[in-house]
């Protein structure tokens, strides 16, 4: 864990590479629950039964429910201290590779793309390229560029 002493610090930090994180089962339970969630309730994902015979072999996680995974697998990657608060400000790329099979586990690595001061406000833009890896498979389940900003 990188834990990093207020946004000022952030700014330093460019270029850096943070994780990998731990590693988070994704099995048919969460697949389950994030179809009911979302509503979407694609065969693909709940219906294990029909999912076998696909060219996938079984169901499959959501790429909205790995994207969503991101979060909680980047806490575990750093942290940032003297904020009064943080905001999730979007997305600019996301990219689904390969599908995660329900029963992978899976965890993130980071880099700082960038880290620059907000202007006119007391705040700092981090840009995070990340990875999501799939245990035991070469290529990545995703990999997304988001940005969060950190208040002072």
């Amino acid at each position: 864990m990188r834990i990093f002493d207020g946004p000022a610090d952030l700014v330093a930090s460019e270029g850096e590479t943070l994780g990998p994180s731990d590693w988070i089962l994704v099995d048919q339970r969460r697949i389950d629950a994030f179809a009911d969630v979302t509503g979407d309730h694609q065969w693909i994902h709940v219906d294990p039964v029909r999912a076998a015979a696909s060219s996938f072999g079984s169901t499959i996680a959501h790429g909205y429910l790995t994207l969503s995974l991101l979060a909680g697998l980047t806490t575990g990657l750093y942290r940032v201290d003297r904020v009064s608060f943080a905001v999730n400000y979007g997305l600019d790329r996301v990219r689904f590779i390969t599908p995660v099979v329900a029963g992978s586990r899976i965890r993130a690595a980071a880099r700082v793309a960038r880290a620059e001061p907000v202007a006119g406000a007391d705040a700092v833009q981090l840009t995070l390229e990340s990875t999501i890896e799939i245990e035991g498979v070469p290529r990545p389940a995703a990999v997304v560029t988001s940005l969060a900003r950190y208040f002072g």
